[in-house]
């Protein structure tokens, strides 16, 4: 006896996913303490979070992510991508289809090209104002504080997001400043924190602390879309931005929706033995 798993990636963002489509895999009071323990890279499985893949009443599929913090989060664009990788390759859903999540539903546009397999997300549009990020201070007004020595921009990209813009990438040690702003008390229910240097007109580079994982992830689809945002709004790039994450790129197109495309890969199955 045992519970399948399947291993799959989005840029190194990597997540387990259990299919919950015909019956509950692991009961909802332990799903938590299952993300903690089998996200460990030493005694578990390995994964920035655990994907359920399960039946939805208002889209093709519902998606839940829990962190290795135990937390769930409201949702994830690289988990998107491998969620709907493994409902496409099992024919649970076509080209076209949505993905209901904490954050709402979210289209999605999916197949392979040459062998690999891509998808397209129509993300949350961008939220800027305090209160919808969230963030402390005037409801309707935008994020914009200085914390230390660096000016800190936010948005919701379906979750909270800060925007930092520094001249080298390569100077920074997200490990040390992610975690001072992802708690700074402006942030209520904390922030992922991303770390933006401008490569070029429209190419971004960028590196993430990620709350829930509590560390740096190699990539993080919301957080490219949070950061392509910002850029855009500051004036700093046009509208079809490539982010490149630690993972490898991420195409953001900023318009009437904003679409994130990148690729999704299955790792490996296996079998836990509980």
């Amino acid at each position: 006896m045992g519970i399948e798993f399947v291993k799959l990636q989005g840029n190194g963002n990597d997540f387990i996913l259990i299919n919950e489509m015909e019956n509950e895999v692991i009961p909802e009071e332990m799903k938590p303490k299952f993300a903690m323990l089998f996200c460990d890279r030493r005694f578990g499985i390995g994964g920035d979070g655990v994907l359920f893949i399960s039946k939805s009443e208002q889209a093709d599929v519902r998606m839940r992510l829990f962190q290795p913090d135990e937390s769930e989060a409201e949702m994830c664009g690289n988990g998107i991508r491998c969620l709907v990788r493994y409902a496409f390759d099992r024919e649970y859903v076509k080209e076209e289809c949505t993905v209901e999540t904490l954050a709402g539903i979210m289209p999605v546009k999916s197949g392979y090209h040459a062998g690999e397999f891509f998808a397209v997300i129509t993300m949350p549009t961008p939220a800027f104002a305090r209160g919808a990020i969230p963030a402390t201070g005037d409801a309707d007004s935008e994020y914009s504080e200085e914390i230390g020595t660096y000016q800190v921009y936010a948005v919701n990209t379906g979750v909270p997001h800060a925007v930092v813009f520094v001249d080298e990438i390569g100077a920074i040690d997200p490990l040390t400043l992610g975690p001072v702003i992802r708690n700074h008390p402006t942030f209520p229910k904390g922030a992922n924190v991303n770390f933006v240097e401008k490569v070029s007109e429209n190419t971004l580079r960028i590196r993430t602390f990620e709350r829930g994982v509590e560390g740096e992830t190699w990539s993080c689809g919301t957080g490219a879309t949070a950061s392509a945002a910002v850029a855009h709004k500051l004036g700093y790039t046009g509208k079809d931005v490539l982010v490149e994450t630690k993972g490898g790129p991420l195409r953001i197109v900023i318009g009437d929706e904003v679409t994130m495309t990148g690729p999704a890969e299955s790792v490996f199955i296996g079998l836990l033995q509980l």
